[in-house]
């Protein structure tokens, strides 16, 4: 009964209306989850999991054990996998200070894996990691005398840039990148020189690779 109650209230937040409204968002697959219950554990509301997947988390009690024909009435997944979570979108009542730091700025990430691994990689290299929602292009109006880099394909070639003490480092969508808007507003383009045939990095590794070098 749980299950069916819950069905259609999850269904629901796979409408960026419902997302807003409520304030809450799905996430699905083991590595996604995974990765999210490293990078932000407060954040998370519920899970559902099927038993092969619970065996990995054994003190949760809190998570809810489903069978494979209940996740797939919670899943939005054409093949349901292993576990759903709900999480709170992350908070922004209060957005940080980024003079004087080297920040992230992501325009439109929509995978919440990539989210959770780009979170993890900013406090690995000691980036900020505190985590908020803002229109990009009213806040970065207001972000004065910071330097703004874009990661895009072409631009200077970060290798041979030196560590950033302040800054605020744009990375794009996954798969249409920044927007032209919000590249308008950068400083500087920045680039991961390219010798391979590959069309684009995933936004995580490309996080990870940029602050490697300038994260001083």
């Amino acid at each position: 009964m749980l299950v069916k109650a819950k069905a259609k209230y999850i269904q629901s937040l796979g409408q960026k209306k419902h997302r807003d409204s409520e304030g809450r968002f799905i996430a699905e697959g083991p590595k996604i989850v995974s990765e999210l219950l490293d990078a932000a554990p407060n954040y998370i509301d519920e899970v559902y999991a099927v038993k092969e997947w619970l065996k990995e988390y054994p003190s949760r009690k809190d998570f809810i054990e489903v069978t494979e024909e209940e996740l797939e009435k919670l899943s939005q997944l054409k093949t349901p996998n292993q576990v759903v979570a709900v999480l709170r979108k992350f908070n922004n009542d209060h957005p940080i200070e980024v003079k004087g730091r080297l920040s992230l700025v992501l325009d439109t990430i929509q995978d919440p894996g990539n989210l959770g691994t780009i979170i993890r990689i900013a406090d690995w290299f000691g980036a900020r990691v505190k985590v908020f929602y803002a229109e990009l292009e009213e806040w970065l109006y207001k972000q004065k005398d910071i330097p703004i880099y874009a990661t895009a394909l072409e631009g200077k070639d970060f290798t041979k840039m030196s560590a950033v003490a302040e800054g605020l480092i744009v990375i794009g969508n996954e798969s249409k990148g920044i927007h032209e808007r919000i590249l308008a507003m950068t400083n500087e383009r920045i680039t991961i020189p390219r010798k391979g045939k590959a069309e684009s990095l995933n936004a995580a590794v490309a996080v990870g690779i940029v602050l490697s070098r300038l994260a001083g």
